[in-house]
């Protein structure tokens, strides 16, 4: 079931411009999957989809090109992670990174692609992500790290 969901999601996107989870939710209840917005969101963690413009200039979700490149790949994690990051802070064990509107959860694969060893775990909404670290340390460190790249 989840392999077939996820074929649907790539032919999704390759087909349509999908904006939003809410775009890719609609579409596969269309084709008769019953999902939540929760399983669309790991579908696309797993499937390392982003949000970038295609060939014609339109912003939609991008399937990954799997290209085993590890610097290919962190330049591209890096490059959204520019693009969508309006600020970075912490407080404590925390780290709060302010985006563009409907950018967070792309950023915020990007930022569990290249710093995912440094965090307990990420949660993104629409413009905001929220990582939890083991401590006020790690969490200026992550900062710094994040602060950097920008």
């Amino acid at each position: 079931m989840k392999s077939n969901r996820q074929k649907k999601i790539l032919e999704l996107i390759s087909q349509k411009i999908c904006l939003t989870q809410d775009d890719l939710l609609c579409g596969l209840k269309e084709m008769g999957f019953d999902v939540t917005q929760s399983t669309i969101s790991r579908d696309i963690r797993e499937l390392k989809l982003a949000k970038g413009r295609d060939a014609n200039g339109n912003y939609r979700y991008l399937p990954n090109k799997n290209d085993n490149s590890t610097l290919k790949n962190y330049n591209h994690y890096h490059e959204l992670f520019v693009r969508a990051v309006k600020s970075v802070k912490y407080s404590l064990n925390n780290v709060v990174i302010k985006c563009d509107v409907g950018m967070a959860s792309s950023a915020c694969v990007a930022v569990d692609e290249m710093f995912g060893d440094m965090m307990l775990g990420s949660l993104a909404g629409d413009d905001t992500i929220i990582i939890v670290t083991q401590g006020a340390e790690q969490s200026k460190l992550l900062c710094d790290s994040l602060n950097d790249l920008l």
